[in-house]
């Protein structure tokens, strides 16, 4: 047993020998990359960077890797574009316990994103990062990643942050915004992936979330020793279209991390608005969503979709509060506080083959277009 002990300890302390730490200065002419391949990938390393790196960094295949910015160090891309179908400012392909922080990243018009995650990447930290360029970090193949403090401005491509082909992402205290420009963007995209967010703001986007293809998008509050648990979506008028749209058998759900929607939709309706829940899909809300003020409808819930309110909030649209169509329904819980649909155009709506179960549950409702309107969640049972 002392043999193997010793034999234990000498691994151990061979391995604590083997990793390294590194200072990159970019300024005085040093690469990031050519510091990265001299590294060995399978033990841990620490890289501080100082000034500005002008390259494309891949970091692949490592093993507790750790990149950290000093006061004002950034990744710029190069003026010239590499002949690959897309480029990313920098990339961690098939890589376990990564972490980048404290850095900017500056992309121009030609690169897809600033930042991409994939082909299986596990135990990635992002945090404390600035990102400004088309579109911002996308996430793919199945990979995870933890999203801290970042601060993305979006100026190109579709969405500050994508969730993919069965990834996870995990964001807290983060703020996506847009460029001044008429392009069409949005806060967050996930198709088949799965994302988990608290203590974040999407501002002025066509769209913040978007859900699609089996994905979903979970509102908690997972770290509390964040101070900030809630989730914003702030708009000013004829910008936004849809606060969130779920669409082709996706969920929302907003648990407990509250989800405000200020603001959203365009004053001619139609399906634009704080949520659309289409196509198969469902939303999940309590007391935590609240939404005030939307230029077009508060809730849609269209083509055999379904809502679960309890003790949420939707006052003050310019259409309609709560609006069930094509096959859908909605079911408004008991709770306490009642969930509030007030002050809207109209409150409930409902058309022929829709319903809206749990009336009895709802508070400040004056103004009903729903034949079928059931008081109880259920009609009456034998």
């Amino acid at each position: 047993m002392r043999r193997i002990l010793a034999l234990l300890a000498v691994i151990f302390a061979s391995t604590l020998a083997m990793a390294t730490s590194i200072v990159v200065n970019c300024d005085a002419g040093q690469s990031l990359s050519q510091a990265l391949s001299t590294l060995n990938k399978n033990t841990p390393n620490t890289v501080w960077v100082k000034g500005t790196c002008a390259e494309y960094v891949l970091i692949d295949g490592f093993e507790e890797l750790t990149i950290n910015g000093t006061k004002g160090a950034a990744l710029q891309q190069p003026s010239i574009t590499p002949p690959t179908p897309l480029v990313f400012v920098l990339s961690i392909y098939a890589s376990r316990g990564v972490t980048i922080s404290g850095l900017a990243f500056h992309s121009l018009p030609t690169a897809f994103s600033s930042i991409a995650v994939g082909y299986g990447s596990t135990d990635v930290i992002l945090q404390n990062l600035a990102i400004d360029g088309p579109w911002g970090i996308v996430v793919f193949d199945a990979s995870q990643v933890f999203v801290n403090g970042v601060t993305i401005t979006i100026s190109g491509g579709y969405a500050a942050l994508a969730a993919w082909d069965k990834s996870d992402v995990h964001i807290k205290d983060c703020s996506f915004q847009r460029a001044s420009d008429s392009n069409f963007y949005a806060g967050i995209t996930v198709s088949s992936g799965h994302v988990t967010m608290q203590g974040s703001t999407i501002r002025e986007m066509q769209q913040g979330i978007t859900v699609g293809a089996n994905g979903s998008v979970d509102l908690v509050y997972y770290d509390a020793t964040s101070p900030v648990s809630d989730v914003f979506m702030n708009n000013s008028p004829g910008i936004n279209y849809n606060g969130v749209v779920v669409s082709n058998d996706s969920s929302l759900n907003i648990s407990t991390a509250k989800l405000h929607i200020v603001g959203a939709g365009q004053t001619y309706g139609w399906d634009t608005g704080a949520i659309l829940v289409q196509n198969e899909s469902s939303l999940d809300a309590g007391a935590s969503l609240v939404i005030t003020s939307s230029h077009g409808q508060g809730v849609v819930v269209s083509n055999n979709s379904h809502a679960n309110l309890a003790g949420s909030s939707i006052t003050g649209s310019q259409h309609g509060g709560l609006v069930v169509v094509n096959g859908s329904t909605a079911t408004v819980y008991s709770s306490s506080p009642l969930t509030t649909i007030s002050a809207n155009q109209v409150d409930l709506f409902c058309d022929s083959r829709s319903q809206i179960a749990g009336a009895m549950n709802i508070s400040g409702a004056a103004v009903l277009q729903c034949a079928n309107l059931v008081s109880d969640i259920y009609e009456s049972m034998p």
